[in-house]
């Protein structure tokens, strides 16, 4: 029989249920608070730029984001900083040392036989050697930041064809969409015809089948953007899957100069020559600094030698270096005369790669222009023309089907070739504005 204490313990609720109903509140509370900070972080979120909808949107972008440029900038500050240091005195040195110490005990205490010396000795570089590190710091510091204005002409310079490219694939798709469109009201017309017994049945087949295949081709254009997305979201410096706001309008790559001649006149000033150059010139100042080490530094000091617990005197000291070393100096100077040289000679080189650069893109954006003009104002329009004149006879029967295809393809065709046109003569531009320091 079960006792009254066993009843009353069945009776009595556990503390464990009661623990257990809290837990729908904290969770509760913990997701209130989850919505909380999601809402304070989604305008954060929201007002974030995203780029890609105007190349103004990337090169900002590329100004303000790029790693590369962010480094380069780190790397000519340190290169200012090194500047003051490079022409500075030498840190002095000071010794301290003791004699007439007993061998068995060195440790004991200060005595009127033993003598503590005192010195302090600085060197001084002598016939201008300061003012000359200066110097050559100083260029070193002119030729990095002149590398950073290089390295952003040149990201620029990919930003811009990188966008063309984006923006071409994202036209170039729009073309097949549109080709695509007329394909179906073409089938639609053939289907007509057919119904009333004037066409065959093959016409509205070859439609489908020339439809299928641009289908395919636009899923071959569709990772072609994807790709030039990729690419554009490298040169920004982001997530190659970073999303990138749909282009508008067609990209302005304005080209100031009016001729090659004159797009090569000041590619002496390009920072890229203007760097080596500097270099050059630092390489310069290390030629007359390496022979101003033929002449010896000195090292002025002073001491004071403490005998016991007072100062037994004190000294002046006045040292000089011996040039003994020649050999290992003319080998010095024989070593920055040849970099002088090695730098006197990059810098040709880079003034002819710079040439080289300029001429090609010149070339490839004259081009492309020509093209793109032909296409403009010739082929369009009569490949428009052979186009509505295909349409009119095919509905009454004077052409067949095949000849209305063929003029449709080459209307589409002639229009996907202008914008391919455009885009070679935007990456030409970019490249000859890369030369002309545009980089706005």
């Amino acid at each position: 029989m079960t006792s009254l204490f066993h009843r009353l313990q069945a009776w009595r609720p556990h503390p464990r249920p009661l623990f257990r109903r809290r837990q729908p509140l904290r969770h509760l509370l913990a997701g209130v608070l989850a919505g909380a900070l999601w809402t304070l972080a989604l305008p954060v979120t929201a007002s974030e730029p995203v780029p890609g909808h105007s190349l103004e949107s990337i090169r900002a972008w590329v100004l303000e984001h790029n790693p590369e440029l962010r480094a380069m900038d780190f790397e000519a500050q340190a290169a200012e900083a090194r500047i003051q240091p490079a022409g500075a005195l030498p840190d002095p040195t000071a010794s301290l040392g003791f004699r007439g110490l007993d061998p068995d005990k060195p440790w004991r205490s200060a005595g009127a036989d033993r003598q503590v010396d005192y010195a302090l000795r600085q060197r001084f570089p002598l016939w201008g050697k300061r003012g000359l590190a200066r110097t050559a710091a100083s260029q070193d510091a002119v030729a990095v930041g002149l590398d950073r204005i290089t390295a952003a002409r040149d990201l620029l310079s990919d930003a811009e064809a990188a966008y063309a490219r984006y923006w071409h694939a994202d036209q170039a798709v729009a073309v097949l969409d549109r080709r695509i469109a007329l394909l179906r009201q073409v089938e639609e017309i053939a289907g007509v015809r057919y119904a009333l017994g004037r066409a065959a049945q093959q016409d509205a087949i070859r439609a489908q089948v020339e439809q299928t295949s641009l289908q395919r081709e636009r899923i071959e254009r569709l990772a072609t953007k994807q790709e030039a997305a990729a690419t554009l979201n490298a040169v920004l410096g982001r997530r190659s899957d970073a999303p990138l706001a749909t282009p508008g309008e067609a990209p302005r790559l304005a080209v100031h100069s009016a001729s090659l001649a004159e797009a090569l006149d000041d590619a002496d000033a390009h920072p890229a020559v203007r760097s080596q150059q500097a270099r050059a010139e630092a390489a310069r100042t290390n030629v007359v600094l390496e022979r101003r080490n033929r002449f010896p530094d000195i090292t002025v000091g002073v001491g004071a030698m403490q005998l016991g617990n007072g100062i037994e005197s004190t000294e002046l000291m006045l040292e000089v270096e011996i040039p003994f070393q020649q050999r290992a100096r003319r080998e010095r100077e024989r070593e920055s005369r040849l970099l002088e040289d090695a730098a006197l000679a990059r810098m040709d080189a880079t003034l002819r790669a710079v040439e080289e650069r300029g001429a090609s893109a010149w070339a490839r954006w004259t081009s492309a222009r020509e093209r793109r003009q032909l296409i403009e104002n010739t082929l369009l329009p009569q490949a428009d023309a052979t186009w509505q004149s295909a349409l009119a006879s095919y509905q009454v029967g004077e052409v067949d089907f095949g000849t209305l295809l063929e003029a449709l393809n080459e209307w589409q065709g002639a229009d996907l070739a202008r914008v391919d046109a455009l885009r070679d003569e935007l990456l030409g531009a970019a490249a000859v504005r890369a030369i002309e320091g545009d980089i706005r």
